[in-house]
């Protein structure tokens, strides 16, 4: 940097607020990218504001708790926001009484799967128990996934990783799978994606229509209770048939 604009950086980096404005304008900055590029899956806007803000912080040299300090606002909104997913869910109850059933055993399914294939691929591939933990909870929500990682031993910090990019993999992947897959119902669209890719998968299904994405929610809230509850017994039950 200049010298001229690293004054100006250390005076601004002085105010809590410079975290907010940086994340409300790298995703601002991003969203109008993924807009001019005709909505692409390939142009996520997190994906684009995430490398944005990261670049700027190693740039400017900025720690990131730094950062966090001021940009935790929009940390505080994920939970009213998540809530406030009920209302488009509430819209699409007569169809939710009607597929209950199905859309349970899908639950199980789906959860167990996403949770076991990223645990035995890694086990496979010669991955250690930390990072083999690590992987697990890839397909919840980042809060929920970030405890459960403790929890049975593994590192925060590269789930919340993983948590990202299975996201941002199923954002731009899941349209494609769907056509290949002949799969058109909105509702099994949306509850496939919400529990596979959580609230970036959310996200796009919102922008897909209403009703995937209110099912999409509701198994992204469904899928983290259950991983929340299920996998830290789960999984050392695995570990002790598998592991030798």
């Amino acid at each position: 940097m200049t010298p001229q604009f690293e004054e100006i950086w250390v005076y601004l980096s002085a105010s809590p607020l410079l975290g907010l404005t940086m994340t409300l304008l790298a995703y601002q900055a991003a969203f109008q990218i993924y807009r001019r590029l005709g909505f692409h899956p390939l142009a996520n806007p997190v994906l684009i504001a995430v490398a944005l803000l990261a670049s700027l912080l190693l740039l400017t040299g900025t720690p990131y708790q730094s950062y966090f300090d001021g940009a935790q606002f929009v940390h505080f909104l994920l939970g009213p926001a998540t809530v406030a997913l009920a209302i488009p869910l509430y819209a699409q109850w007569p169809k939710l009484k009607a597929l209950a059933a199905p859309l349970s055993l899908a639950l199980v399914a789906g959860s167990l799967t996403a949770a076991l294939s990223a645990w035995g691929i890694g086990a496979l591939l010669g991955a250690s128990r930390e990072s083999l933990m690590s992987l697990a909870p890839k397909s919840v929500t980042t809060p929920i996934a970030m405890a459960v990682a403790e929890r049975l031993g593994g590192l925060p910090s590269l789930t919340a990783v993983l948590v990202i990019s299975t996201g941002i993999l199923g954002a731009v992947c899941a349209r494609s799978l769907f056509l290949w897959l002949r799969i058109d119902d909105h509702a099994v669209r949306g509850f496939a994606i919400g529990i596979a890719s959580h609230g970036i998968g959310t996200a796009r299904a919102f922008q897909v229509s209403e009703q995937a994405g209110a099912f999409a929610a509701l198994a992204m809230g469904l899928n983290g209770l259950l991983t929340a509850l299920s996998l830290p017994w789960i999984l050392p039950l695995v570990e002790r048939l598998f592991v030798r």
